[in-house]
C-alpha cells in the first residue's frame, strides 16, 4: 500500500449525514503514486468543512467515477491522525470539479467522463472546465455592461497585431491563453527616448528576462521565438498603468461563488503588491499580501476608497454573470484579477474557475462553507423540479 493513505473505511461511516443534505464528491484525477492529485491540504479543509456541517463529502477521481454504481471508491480525511483513508461511499448527488491540470482535463478519457456526468439527471456538476483567456475576453466584449472593463485585447496571430497595439499603448502585456501563476506573460514597453527602444521582459518559473530590441523587428524574432518555445496561443492587450503604493503596483484578486440561494457573492477581496520588477504580483515572485482597503486609502483618501471598494465589489459580480452566462456552463465559484488605475477605474484581467486557496483567514472560511450551502441549494432545487 503506498503511504499516506489508510485502507478500508467502514462503510458505516458514510452514512452519518442527514438525510436532507447532498452526497459531495470533490473530483479530481488519479495519480499512480499518490492515489489522486491536487491541492491535499484544501481537499482535507473542504472535508473537514463539509463534516462540521453535517455533509458526506470525499475525493473522487475519474478513474473510480464509476456512473452505473451506486457506491463509489474514494478518499477522506482524519485530522486526528493527519492521514487519508481509502473505502466506499455513496453516489454523489454533487460534484464539485477540482481537477488541477488543464492539461489533465483535456485528456480523453477525462473528457468523455466530464460529458457523460454532465448528462446524468441525478447529479449536479459545477465547475466543469477550465477559462481560456481569449474566450473570456471575446465573452466580456460581448455586453454593454462589461465592455468597458476590459483592456484592448487582440489575439497574437503577427507583428501586425503587436505593431498596431504599441501605436496606440506605450505599455502592452502579452499572454498565453491557458497560462498558470505568470509563467510566460511578456510585457513590452516603448521607450522613444532611448536607442535601443524596445524593452522586453519575460517571465519564466523563477525570474524574469529583459530583452532591448531596436526596431520592431526585432522585437518580433524575439516573441516569436517565445511564441515557439511555448507552442501555445496567445493574446495581445494594452497595459494598464495601476494605482501603486511606494512606486509598486498592486491589483485585487476576488473570490466570487453563489451562495445558498444559487446567487453569485464577493466571499472576500484581497490585494497583492508586485515584487521588486516582476511583471505581475504574484506572491511567489517577491509580491505580497496587503488589505485592499489600507491601499485603496493610501492612493485615493478615505472618502473616494469606500466608493471604489464599492464599485470593484459590484463590478466582480457583473463580470461573474457574464462569464458564465457566455460559459453556458454551471458554476459555483471564480476567482477574478482585478485593476484600479489612477483615476479609480476598474479593470478585468482574468478569473480562474478554479481558484487558488485565498491567505487571508476571513476569506479561507467562508470560502470552504460556501461552496457546502451552493451545493445544498442545487440540491434541494433538483429534489423540488423532480417532485414537480
Amino acid at each position: 500500500m503506498m503511504p499516506g493513505i489508510e485502507q478500508a473505511l467502514n462503510p458505516d461511516m458514510t452514512d452519518v449525514a442527514s438525510n436532507d443534505k447532498p452526497v459531495v464528491a470533490i473530483l479530481t484525477i488519479d495519480d499512480d503514486l499518490q492515489y489522486f492529485r491536487g491541492n491535499r491540504l484544501n481537499f482535507a479543509d473542504l472535508l473537514i468543512t463539509g463534516e462540521q456541517l453535517g455533509f458526506i463529502a470525499y475525493v473522487l477521481t475519474v478513474k473510480h467515477l464509476k456512473l452505473n454504481r451506486s457506491r463509489l471508491l474514494g478518499y477522506t480525511y482524519r485530522a486526528k491522525s493527519g492521514s487519508w483513508v481509502k473505502g466506499y461511499f455513496p453516489r454523489p448527488d454533487i460534484v464539485y470539479n477540482r481537477i488541477p491540470q488543464r492539461e489533465d482535463e483535456r485528456l480523453p478519457r477525462v473528457r468523455k467522463k466530464l460529458i457523460s456526468l454532465a448528462r446524468q439527471p441525478d447529479i449536479q456538476l459545477f465547475n466543469r472546465r477550465f477559462f481560456n483567456k481569449w474566450s473570456l475576453f471575446k465573452w466580456l466584449n460581448e455586453s454593454n455592461t462589461t465592455r468597458s472593463y476590459i483592456p484592448e485585447t487582440s489575439r497574437l496571430t503577427d507583428s501586425a497585431v503587436l505593431a498596431g497595439l504599441l501605436k496606440r499603448h506605450s505599455l502592452i502585456y502579452l499572454k498565453p491563453v491557458r497560462g498558470k501563476a505568470g509563467v510566460g506573460i511578456m510585457s513590452v514597453r516603448v521607450q522613444p527616448e532611448r536607442n535601443l527602444p524596445y524593452r522586453l521582459q519575460i517571465q519564466e518559473e523563477k525570474g524574469s528576462r529583459t530583452y532591448r530590441c531596436s526596431t520592431l523587428s526585432r522585437l518580433w524574432e524575439r516573441v516569436s521565438k517565445q511564441l515557439k518555445a511555448a507552442d501555445e496561443p496567445y493574446i495581445a492587450q494594452q497595459g494598464i498603468s495601476l494605482a501603486s503604493v511606494n512606486s509598486r503596483p498592486f491589483d485585487l484578486r476576488a473570490l466570487i461563488q453563489k451562495n445558498s440561494s444559487g446567487q453569485w457573492e464577493v466571499t472576500g477581496i484581497g490585494a497583492r503588491v508586485a515584487g521588486d520588477s516582476s511583471i505581475t504580483t504574484h506572491v511567489p515572485r517577491g509580491g505580497y499580501i496587503e488589505e485592499p482597503e489600507k491601499l485603496l486609502v493610501f492612493v485615493f483618501g478615505q472618502d473616494k476608497a469606500q466608493k471604489v471598494m464599492s464599485k470593484v465589489r459590484s463590478t466582480a459580480l457583473v463580470l461573474a454573470r457574464q462569464i458564465e452566462r457566455s460559459a453556458k456552463s454551471r458554476m459555483g465559484e471564480m476567482s477574478m484579477d482585478l485593476g484600479v488605475d489612477a483615476t479609480g477605474h476598474i479593470w478585468f484581467f482574468e478569473a480562474n474557475s478554479k481558484p487558488m486557496k485565498f491567505d487571508e483567514p476571513h476569506i479561507r472560511k467562508k470560502s470552504l462553507e460556501q461552496i457546502f450551502h451552493y451545493s445544498e441549494y442545487l440540491h434541494q432545487k433538483s429534489r423540488q423540479q423532480k417532485g414537480g
